[in-house]
C-alpha cells in the first residue's frame, strides 16, 4: 500500500487515477510520494520514504529540485495538460488587447443607474472601438504544447501566423498548420508582426540568441511596428517591466496583456493584467491532476520515468526482478552494479541506461539470482544515490 500525501486541493479525477493500492491523506507524515499544485515545499523536510513528488501543472520553482535530487526523489511535473485552458486565454486576451472590451464594460458601470444609459451608450461606444484580428500578423515565439495550437486556432480566425522556435520537437512540428510561417530568428517576429506572443520557458545566458529572461526589452521593442500589442502568458520576466512601461507611455506598444501581474505591473496604464488564469480551468485541473497521478503509478510501480525534471525519462519492460537505481552521472558506477549482479551469478537480460546533467538512472532486468541483496550491495557503491526492487 503506497501512502500519497497531498499539499494541495487535487482533483478527484486525478486522485481516481491511484487505485485500490493507494492510500490518500493530507495528513500523511512519511509518505511515498506527494502531490502538489502550488504549495512551496523549499522549506519542507523530506521523510526517508519519499520516492517522488508530481507537480499537477508545468512549472515546479515551488519544489527544491537540486535537493530532492540528491535525495533521490523524482520530481514530475505535467507538460501540456494545462495547455489548451492556457491557449484559449491568450485568445481572449488578444481580443481584449484589439478591442477595449474591458473599458467599456466598467465605463457601463459607472452609467448603469442612469436612466438614459441605453442612449448614452450609443453616443460613447466609439470611445472603445478597436480593431479586429483578422488579417493581422500574429508572431508566436515558442512553438510547443501552447504556442503551437495558438498559431493553429490563429489561423482558423484569419490571421497571418509566423512562428519560432529553434527547439521545436518532431511531434509539435507534426501539429502544426502548414499556413504557418516558420521563421529562423525572433528578430524576424519583432520586425514584422502586429501581435506578439511569448511562449517559451525563461533561460538565463550571456548569448542574446539563446537566453529568454526579458527578451521583451527597449531594444527588441524599437524593432517592433508602432502600436505592437504583446502577450505574456508564459512567464513573469520574460518582459522587461521598465521598457514596457516606457513603450507604453510612448506608444509604441498599444496593449499589454500580462497573466502574472506584479507590483510594477498590475496598476501601469496600458497593461491588460489577468490574475494568473491560464490553466483555472475545471478541465485543465483535472487534466494536470490525471497525467500527475499516472506518472506516480508508473514511477512507484514500474520505476518507469516520464515527464521528470530532474532526473532523465527511462521506461523499461522486464522478465525477471527490474532493479532501479538512482545515481550521480559519474564514470563506473554502471560498471560497479553490474558487476555486483555477476558476482552472485545473476544474469541481466535487459538494462536502460540514461543521464540528465549531474544525475543519472540505471534500470537492470536481472534473473537467475535474489535481487534484494544485489540491491542492497549497491547502495553501498559511491554515486549510488537510492536503490529499488521492482516485480
Amino acid at each position: 500500500m503506497f501512502q500519497i500525501q497531498t499539499l494541495n486541493k487535487i482533483s478527484p479525477v486525478g486522485l481516481a487515477q491511484l487505485g485500490e493500492n493507494y492510500q490518500v491523506a493530507d495528513t500523511v507524515e512519511n509518505p511515498d510520494a506527494i502531490l502538489v499544485r502550488s504549495a512551496v515545499m523549499h522549506e519542507m523536510e523530506f521523510g526517508s520514504n519519499l520516492l517522488a513528488i508530481a507537480r499537477a501543472g508545468a512549472g515546479v520553482n515551488n519544489i527544491p529540485l537540486d535537493r530532492a535530487a540528491e535525495s533521490g526523489i523524482v520530481v514530475f511535473n505535467t507538460p501540456g495538460a494545462n495547455a489548451n485552458g492556457v491557449k484559449e486565454l491568450a485568445l481572449c486576451g488578444m481580443l481584449l488587447a484589439s478591442r477595449d472590451v474591458v473599458g467599456g464594460i466598467n465605463w457601463v458601470q459607472t452609467i448603469k443607474n442612469e436612466e438614459t444609459v441605453a442612449k448614452m451608450v450609443e453616443k460613447g461606444k466609439s470611445k472603445f472601438a478597436g480593431t479586429e484580428i483578422k488579417g493581422k500578423k500574429l508572431g508566436i515565439i515558442g512553438l510547443g504544447a501552447i504556442g503551437g495550437p495558438l498559431g493553429n486556432a490563429a489561423i482558423h480566425l484569419g490571421m497571418e501566423v509566423y512562428g519560432c522556435d529553434p527547439y521545436i520537437s518532431v511531434e509539435a512540428a507534426w501539429n502544426l498548420s502548414r499556413a504557418i510561417h516558420h521563421v529562423k530568428t525572433r528578430e524576424e517576429i519583432f520586425r514584422n508582426c502586429d501581435i506578439i506572443s511569448v511562449h517559451t520557458p525563461l533561460v538565463k545566458n550571456d548569448d542574446p540568441n539563446i537566453a529568454t529572461e526579458k527578451m521583451i526589452n527597449a531594444d527588441t521593442i524599437a524593432m517592433m511596428k508602432d502600436g505592437v500589442i504583446i502577450l505574456n502568458f508564459a512567464r513573469d520576466l520574460l518582459v522587461d517591466d521598465e521598457a514596457m512601461e516606457a513603450a507604453l507611455k510612448s506608444g509604441k506598444v498599444r496593449k499589454y496583456v500580462t497573466d502574472f501581474p506584479n507590483a510594477k505591473t498590475a496598476g501601469m496604464e496600458g497593461v491588460i493584467a489577468i490574475p494568473h488564469l491560464g490553466a483555472s480551468t475545471e478541465e485543465a485541473e483535472d487534466n494536470c491532476a490525471a497525467m500527475a497521478a499516472k506518472e506516480l503509478v508508473d514511477y512507484l510501480e514500474n520505476g518507469n520515468i516520464k515527464n521528470s525534471v530532474n532526473f532523465p525519462n527511462a521506461e523499461m519492460n522486464a522478465v525477471g526482478k527490474k532493479i532501479c537505481i538512482l545515481h550521480k552521472n559519474v564514470p563506473a558506477v554502471i560498471a560497479s552494479c553490474t558487476t555486483a549482479i555477476s558476482n552472485v551469478g545473476g544474469n541481466i537480460e535487459n538494462m536502460v541506461n540514461a543521464s540528465r546533467k549531474d544525475y543519472a538512472y540505471t534500470m537492470i532486468d536481472v534473473t537467475g539470482a535474489d535481487a534484494a541483496p544485489i540491491a542492497e550491495n549497491m547502495k553501498a557503491i559511491d554515486g549510488v544515490i537510492r536503490v529499488r526492487v521492482i516485480g
